[in-house]
């Protein structure tokens, strides 16, 4: 009886024993497949290139602007007045002569100095009255205005100088249509950064795997004759005495690499 009693205590220690040498057998199994996980995602984050996809469309400018100011200058002053608004209607005349429309065409505020006026101005030499005033011409014919341009000489030999109220004269031409260019442009951008990225891994004897990060990149617009500065995010002048443009963005992504 009392050996009898023996072995079922025995068996009764036993079972729970086996109970938790399965529960640390299963842990550490469970605890490796975790590490080995961890350990391969370290590695994973580790290996990635980073690669840029540039592209590049030239387009046409779709909107001219010209500013003509001249100015008038004496000591007096309804005289210098007349005289400005003489080469105001020489500067119409020349512009209705070229084909530009009304409603292109926007006349600015006169702007009026009297030098003795001025408590803090040093230089009272000269005419004692300067008038200035601008017309500027706003157009979406482009090539009208270009060649209207050309033609400048006739508004010098009328006595008209030619500039605007900053000293920077000439025709500038813009391009609005950026907005429906970007999303085919980032979507090849993006394609080209993708075979930079699988020619690298070729190489490398890898595979590209998901992407890790992404910058879609700044878009420029510069003359098309414009030189980049060959750093990856745009370059050359603002280009706008150029009537062809260079629209230009770069997309950075980053991929991981896998074997």
């Amino acid at each position: 009886m009392e050996g009898f009693l023996l072995e079922t205590e025995r068996s009764s220690l036993f079972v729970p024993a086996a109970v938790v040498g399965v529960c640390l057998l299963l842990g550490l199994v469970v605890g490796g497949w975790v590490l080995g996980s961890e350990i391969k995602d370290i590695r994973l984050a580790d290996r990635y290139v980073t690669v840029k996809g540039l592209v590049e469309r030239t387009v046409k400018s779709d909107m001219a602007i010209w500013p003509v100011s001249f100015k008038e200058a004496g000591n007096d002053l309804p005289q210098v007045f007349a005289k400005s608004e003489a080469d105001k209607s020489t500067v119409l005349k020349f512009f209705a002569t070229q084909g530009v429309q009304p409603n292109e065409i926007s006349v600015g505020q006169i702007k009026v100095t009297d030098k003795l006026a001025n408590e803090y101005g040093g230089n009272n030499t000269g005419p004692r009255y300067i008038v200035e005033q601008t017309v500027t011409v706003q157009s979406a014919n482009v090539d009208k205005i270009a060649k209207a341009g050309e033609k400048t000489a006739d508004l010098v030999q009328a006595g008209i100088v030619v500039g605007d109220n900053n000293g920077q004269g000439g025709i500038k031409y813009k391009f609005n249509g950026l907005n429906a260019l970007k999303p085919d442009m980032i979507t090849e951008a993006t394609r080209n950064a993708r075979s930079s990225a699988d020619r690298f891994a070729a190489d490398s004897g890898s595979q590209v795997g998901s992407i890790r990060s992404a910058s879609q990149g700044v878009f420029s617009i510069s003359a098309a004759d414009s030189v980049s500065t060959g750093n990856g995010d745009g370059g050359g002048d603002s280009g706008d005495s150029s009537i062809m443009k260079k629209v230009r963005v770069v997309a950075t992504v980053d991929y991981y690499l896998v074997r």
